[in-house]
Order: C-alpha cells, then sequence, then structure tokens
C-alpha cells in the first residue's frame, strides 16, 4: 500500500499550518525581545512593583556647595 497521491486537503492544511507556525514564531520572538529589553533597560527599578526607589537614586553634591559648618571637624 502506497501514499504516493498526495490529497488537495493536505496541501491546504500544510499551508494553514507553515502560516500558523510563523505566526506562532513571530509572537515568541515578540515576547522574548520585549523581555530581554524590559531586564536590560529598568534602571533602578524595584522586581515587585515598577517605581524608582528614592533610596537608590545617588545624590550629587554640586562643587560649590560646601559641607555646613558643624559637620567641619574644628582643629
Amino acid at each position: 500500500m502506497s501514499f504516493d497521491v498526495e490529497h488537495e486537503l493536505h496541501k491546504r492544511r500544510f499551508g494553514r499550518n507553515l502560516g500558523l507556525g510563523l505566526v506562532l514564531l513571530a509572537f515568541v520572538a515578540l515576547v522574548f525581545g520585549l523581555t530581554v529589553v524590559k531586564v536590560t533597560g529598568l534602571g533602578q527599578l524595584q522586581g515587585f512593583d515598577h517605581v524608582v526607589r528614592p533610596e537608590l537614586i545617588p545624590v550629587e553634591v554640586p562643587p560649590t556647595q560646601t559641607a555646613p559648618a558643624e559637620t567641619v571637624a574644628k582643629p
């Protein structure tokens, strides 16, 4: 028994299956790309609520500003 003859129905199914496979592959690539961008581009955010943690923001002292007099060591 030989299966040499391929029915037209099988050709249509193959085309639909191929199209669906490509759509699913594109969706997986999109989710992976979004995940990579989100993981690498977050910066100073907490993992559970996605808000900036103020204690992690570096405080820069301008070079013209000096320390208050009471904090300066006296000789």
